[in-house]
């Protein structure tokens, strides 16, 4: 009986640590993200956006996803964003020759809101996504899903500051849950325009874990007329 429970446990582990070496989940991958935002005026600014993400640290192309939003200022804390995203995934962690991958046209809007207590600084982010999904596998899909955020920040001195966010992904459509994003990060203010973070990133799916290193810039461009 004793043999028979060990060679069970043995058979789990090996399954488990085979699938983890197909799909990548022992492989520490990387984000690098550009985030813009260009203020047109008080109450418009629009907000280009790159993500190049990989499942090896560097290297082994996992998707690219360029976005764009504009965004309505309602005031200096609350913001409604219309947009729309352009994305490509090689859903799978071997690199076959040929492979195809997915495409996703992604229609979304979101509401941000922002808060303060004491030096904590508070953003919740909600956002609706429309995805028009065409995969090699499973074929043309439209899909919808609906995002939280809450991120926490908190300066360190004039220019250094920590931050760290979660973020939960939940289908209209079965599956129900589909990711969460765990994430902690150290930033600096290069200038008033330019931010950058490193941080890393706990990617949950279900039966499925990444660990992320992400690198990001924020750059921000004031075009309204100062003089008026």
């Amino acid at each position: 009986m004793k043999k028979t429970i060990a060679l069970l446990l043995i058979t789990l582990v090996t399954i488990q640590t085979t699938k983890a070496q197909e799909n990548g989940q022992d492989e520490f991958g990387s984000w690098l993200m550009f985030f813009g935002n260009a203020r047109l005026s008080d109450k418009i600014s629009i907000s280009p956006e790159v993500q190049y993400r990989t499942y090896e640290f560097g290297s082994n192309f996992n998707q690219l996803l360029l976005r764009t939003g504009v965004n309505w200022h309602i005031n200096k804390s609350t913001t409604a964003t219309v947009g729309y995203g352009y994305i490509s995934t090689d859903g799978t962690f071997s690199e076959p020759t040929g492979e195809q991958n997915s495409l996703e046209h992604r229609l979304y809007g979101q509401f941000t809101s922002k808060n303060t207590l004491g030096k904590f600084k508070a953003t919740h982010r909600y956002r609706f996504e429309q995805r028009f999904i065409d995969s090699p596998i499973s074929g043309n899909d439209t899909q919808y899903r609906a995002r939280y955020l809450l991120r926490v920040s908190y300066p360190i001195d004039k220019n250094w500051f920590v931050s760290a966010y979660d973020e939960i992904f939940i289908n209209l459509q079965e599956p129900v849950f589909s990711q969460n994003r765990l994430y902690t990060a150290v930033g600096y203010h290069i200038n008033n325009n330019i931010t950058t973070q490193v941080g890393y990133l706990k990617n949950h799916f279900t039966g499925k874990n990444y660990d992320r290193f992400q690198i990001g810039i924020w750059y921000m461009l004031d075009l309204r007329d100062k003089k008026k």
